[in-house]
């Protein structure tokens, strides 16, 4: 009895510090790959929203944006299909390049789908008093 429980005490010793050495190396990996994929949110301008990029790939890239009150977006990726979640609700604006305005709301958990813009590129401008937050995936 003495013998097999050393021996399986040894098996389950040696399982263990294997595991710890093969997943070590791994772990940094991930750790790696995810500092790449997720750099620091842009750095605040005043009267600009900011974007933190979570994951960008050749498939899709993944955006968290962040509108104050006030707060202009000129970047708008208008030119590809994409996701849009509310994390945050509140009044935006939309305006055209011919200077047509549209005003819209989003609630916090609201899920929209994107085509791209007929109207082609234009900005977003939070007209409201709260901040917006907004999770986007955008295809490529």
């Amino acid at each position: 009895m003495k013998k097999s429980a050393r021996l399986f005490t040894g098996l389950l010793v040696s399982a263990f510090m294997l595991s710890v050495v093969i997943a070590g190396p791994a772990m940094a990996q991930d750790k790696a790959k995810e500092a790449k994929a997720a750099p620091a949110a842009a750095k605040a301008e005043k009267g600009k929203s900011t974007a933190k990029v979570l994951f960008d790939n050749d498939k899709v890239r993944v955006i968290e944006r962040t509108y104050k009150p006030g707060d202009t977006n000129e970047e708008a990726p208008t030119s590809s299909y994409r996701v849009n979640r509310t994390i945050k609700g509140g009044t935006l604006e939309r305006t055209y390049p011919d200077g047509k305005k549209e005003k819209f709301e989003v609630k916090t958990g609201m899920v929209r789908f994107l085509e791209p813009s007929k109207g082609g590129k234009y900005t977003v401008k939070n007209v409201g008093n709260t901040e917006v937050v907004s999770f986007l995936v955008v295809l490529k």
